[in-house]
């Protein structure tokens, strides 16, 4: 497989809701171009992209796979990128570098929530769109309601290039509107034959709506259509590439992945139509600056889009080169780290199979292995050059895991730690003042397919714990007591003596101490002591177990004995004097609190704003984003937010996204305090 010329060069990502038959897309293109023998994932044959165990379980992508096509000129680089929400972020990383987005969607569903979600980020990252309509041969297919749906929710600039010849099990092939065939796929085969006279007018009305969407590519072309005079054959599909690559037109193809039909027909105008890198434009910097993508250049640049830790293989990292020519052995800066790195080979990847060459060129993806760049780097031969990095998708899913064999923590650690390096969509650390280790992630089965990898690589089996929330506790009006403690043994006693009074902070600050101690009733070199005790006292709190806050404590009086008061005697008395006092001070528990700002379609508002009043919070103000979204904010316990990733997902069909941040703490209503005071209760009893 030689290296493709710059311009001969076609990046397209598939994209859509879950289960139309993305992967179906790219196996039936492998097969028709002969990289496979036979259709994958179809009658019993294996897939050659979803090859992963997990995938093959749970029969649904998890990973983008790569499939490089070269059809008539063109090296197509299919990159099938999964949509399942938990995964959407190898999807925003593929878009990056990609030209084109093709979304695939049923023909007798039209487009689904993800689908809108992800045509509104390719509308971000200024890629040329087309779509696949998929399964135009099932029963209750309807191509023409497909394509209204998809005018209504994407706008008029989307068209038919190509129709379906027949409908449901009469499905025999397409109408192509640029070239005004009809066109039949029987396996590798296909046959071109003129227009079935009962669909020739519903064709030539098609082919006229194309070229009036298409015209507006061209001024001096636009104004002979509007006079009235034909486009020629040449002019419309110099228009067509046009009009694609500026983003004036979505082409809308019709077909079926099963049957294989219509899809060479979509492979012809991929080389043909579709951008190529350079058509692409500049790829933006993280200064603001812009690099144009150009193999020209003699300074190579490239970009890490993705990492991976492959059982077999081990590290992999895909790139895409940005500008110059790559070669083995060749040595680069990352700007992210100023280290160089030396890339040892370079692979094109088809699925699983990995095949070497001797160079790559801009616009190319590759494949190299045992590279330290991480996702979103930037590799360059000076070090200054780094791309603009991608959006990922929020990671709001927090949960609590735990080894089995408790030996194993530092190998869970190790093992996951690694894994959040090549996926920045999750993170793991440990909470010091819960004691927990804490994955951060999209959703709950990208964490499940994480904690089945750790068994299988590892053989350290983990599971989910309930995650503890940071809980504080506080007074809210003065007391005072008394702490004594007196000791006495054969030898040498304890004897610790102090009066405190506690009074709450109403500034902000966690801890205050005073000494009003006069006329040496505590010897100064004991008061320390007094303080220390009070100290470790508040970690453990006093009603409930959690960490004692916004507290002044004020040792005014007490008493010692020349001989058996030391600094542990008064420790223990402030321990003792403090507990006292804070059961008179309306000892109350707070609970942290979290502004949240949630991303839904219009038509949820109400059901969100509904779960954010069960959940204990206040919605503080509604507005709309420029995609028609609604905006909500509200301020949550984040005790009722642990889930709300899942929840959303649930409430909203996928559609919606959150972010949050602290807003402090708050105190919880009486009953919420009652069941967490009689928690610690049984945990006491119990010993724990």
């Amino acid at each position: 497989m030689g290296a493709p010329k710059t311009g001969n060069v076609r990046n397209v990502v598939l994209v859509g809701q879950g289960g139309v038959g993305k992967t179906s897309l790219a196996e039936a293109m492998l097969h028709l171009s002969g990289k496979t023998a036979r259709l994958g994932g179809h009658d019993g044959t294996k897939p050659t992209l979803d090859y992963d165990a997990e995938e093959v379980k749970r029969e649904f992508s998890i990973s983008t796979s790569i499939a490089p096509i070269d059809w008539k000129s063109a090296r197509i680089n299919v990159l099938d990128a999964p949509c399942y929400p938990d995964f959407i972020g190898d999807a925003y990383a593929a878009m990056s570098v990609c030209e084109t987005a093709l979304f695939v969607v049923d023909a007798a569903e039209g487009p689904q929530p993800t689908t809108v979600k992800l045509w509104y980020a390719a509308e971000d990252l200024r890629l040329a769109r087309a779509v696949f309509v998929n399964r135009v041969d099932k029963e209750n297919a309807d191509f023409d309601a497909c394509l209204e749906m998809l005018r209504d929710r994407f706008g008029m600039r989307l068209g038919a290039v190509t129709l379906p010849w027949g409908t449901g099990d009469d499905f025999n092939g397409i109408i192509d509107l640029v070239r005004m065939k009809a066109r039949h796929c029987d396996g590798t085969k296909q046959t071109e034959t003129e227009i079935p006279a009962d669909l020739l007018p519903a064709a030539e009305a098609a082919h006229e709506t194309l070229c009036e969407l298409v015209a507006e590519a061209d001024d001096e072309l636009m104004e002979k259509y509007l006079e009235g005079e034909p486009l020629t054959q040449d002019e419309v599909e110099g228009l067509l590439a046009k009009a694609i690559a500026h983003r004036l037109f979505v082409p809308v193809f019709a077909g079926s992945c099963i049957k294989e039909q219509g899809v060479n027909s979509l492979m012809d105008d991929i080389a043909t139509y579709f951008p190529a890198p350079t058509d692409y434009g500049e790829m933006p910097l993280i200064d603001g600056d812009t690099l144009k993508i150009s193999s020209d250049d003699d300074r190579p640049v490239v970009f890490t889009f993705k990492t991976l830790n492959d059982a077999q293989q081990g590290r992999l990292s895909f790139l895409k080169v940005l500008t110059g020519t790559i070669e083995p052995g060749i040595e680069l800066v990352n700007a992210r780290t100023r280290k160089g790195e030396r890339l040892a080979h370079l692979y094109v990847m088809c699925g699983r199979e990995m095949t070497e060459v001797g160079h790559a060129y801009a616009g190319d993806i590759v494949v190299v292995p045992k590279m330290a760049a991480e996702t979103g780097d930037t590799l360059s031969v000076t070090g200054k050059v780094e791309a603009a990095a991608f959006k990922f998708p929020n990671s709001q899913y927090r949960i609590a895991i735990e080894a089995e064999n408790r030996s194993d923590e530092d190998k869970l650690f190790t093992f996951i730690e690694k894994a959040c390096e090549a996926d920045p969509t999750m993170s793991i650390d440990r909470d010091e003042e819960t004691g927990q280790t804490v994955i951060s992630a999209v959703g709950e089965a990208q964490v499940s397919v994480l904690l089945n990898r750790l068994e299988d690589r590892t053989k350290v089996a983990a599971h989910i714990v309930p995650l503890r929330i940071p809980y504080r506790e506080t007074i809210r009006r003065v007391a005072s007591a008394q702490g004594r403690h007196k000791k006495q043994t054969g030898g040498a006693g304890q004897f610790g003596d102090c009066f405190l009074r506690v009074e709450p902070l109403l500034d902000g600050a966690e801890y205050e101490f005073v000494d009003e101690v006069v006329g040496g009733r505590i010897p100064r070199a004991l008061i320390p002591a007094v303080d220390k005790g009070v100290q470790e006292t508040m970690k453990d709190g006093v009603i409930a177990g959690y960490p004692l806050t916004g507290i002044r404590v004020a040792c005014y009086d007490g008493s010692y004995h020349p001989v058996d008061s030391n600094e542990m005697a008064f420790r223990t008395a402030a321990r003792i004097g403090l507990k006292k006092a804070c059961e008179d001070a309306d000892p109350v528990v707070l609970e942290p609190m979290e502004n949240i700002t949630v991303m839904i379609p219009e038509s949820y508002a109400g059901a969100v704003m509904g779960d954010v009043s069960a959940s204990r919070g206040r919605v503080t103000g509604m507005d709309t984003t420029d995609h028609g979204e609604t905006v909500v904010t509200a301020t949550v316990p984040y005790a009722e937010l642990v889930d709300y990733a899942t929840r959303l997902r649930s409430l909203t069909r996928g559609t919606g996204d959150f972010t949050m941040e602290p807003a402090g703490y708050e105190q919880v209503p009486y009953d919420v305090q009652q069941k967490l005071v009689e928690i610690y209760e049984h945990n006491r009893a119990q010993g724990r």
